[in-house]
């Protein structure tokens, strides 16, 4: 499977059962998608930073909303849960999306806007593969962001929904959680390639450079 970061919360997954894009980003955001192609595009929530499906060229099997997917050996679960940490009264809901790709388990967190209880822990379940927001804006704190990653165990963990040099939103950078995971400069990665076999035996987290 290969990971592209297209930027924002926006990732292309390729892998031998098909092509995924998470949170297709408006040009607002900073990122201009170049009109990617893919089998299927998830959206955690519907705003523009997450849901410009217009981006992503026509033909792609659209998943916004909870519930079970299977397209073309690609399964997909949406898991509701919140953009804030008040039940949704801010800023309303927000889909987790699990997904089994090449016999990888993949978790995009979206805008989630609150701690995991222990009953969402175990409805996620195993995962091989986190994508974590830690910007803080909008979002969970970086803290909250670090814990996600202690209670999940992935094996690794991609930063997500950050300030870059092109994002125009107060972001906090990528840097804050790296930080707090003890992690010094870690060299950004154009993509990462990875398989069942590769995957590392403990958590490690990969920061990627916009596409």
């Amino acid at each position: 499977m290969d990971i592209k970061w297209l930027g924002h919360s926006c990732f292309l997954l390729k892998g031998k059962g098909g092509t995924i894009i998470t949170d297709p980003c408006h040009p607002d955001t900073g990122y201009r998608l170049a009109g990617p192609k893919a089998d299927i595009v998830t959206v955690s929530h519907f705003h523009p930073g997450h849901s410009y499906i217009e981006g992503v060229a026509g033909g792609a099997k659209e998943i916004k909303s909870p519930g079970e997917y299977e397209i073309g050996g690609t399964f997909i679960t949406g898991v509701s849960v919140f953009h804030d940490n008040e039940k949704g009264g801010l800023r309303g809901k927000n889909t987790v999306y699990i997904t089994e790709l090449d016999d990888i388990t993949l978790c995009h967190l979206g805008d989630l806007g609150h701690p995991l209880g222990p009953q969402l822990v175990e409805e996620l379940g195993d995962i091989h593969i986190l994508f974590l927001p830690v910007g803080e804006v909008s979002t969970i704190p970086v803290d909250t962001a670090v814990e996600i990653v202690r209670q999940l165990a992935p094996l690794i963990v991609i930063p997500m929904h950050y300030r870059t040099e092109v994002v125009t939103r107060e972001l906090s950078p990528v840097d804050k959680f790296l930080e707090k995971m003890r992690i010094r400069e870690p060299e950004a990665k154009p993509s990462l390639s990875v398989t069942s076999s590769t995957l590392p035996g403990s958590t490690q987290v990969v920061v990627l450079s916009p596409a």
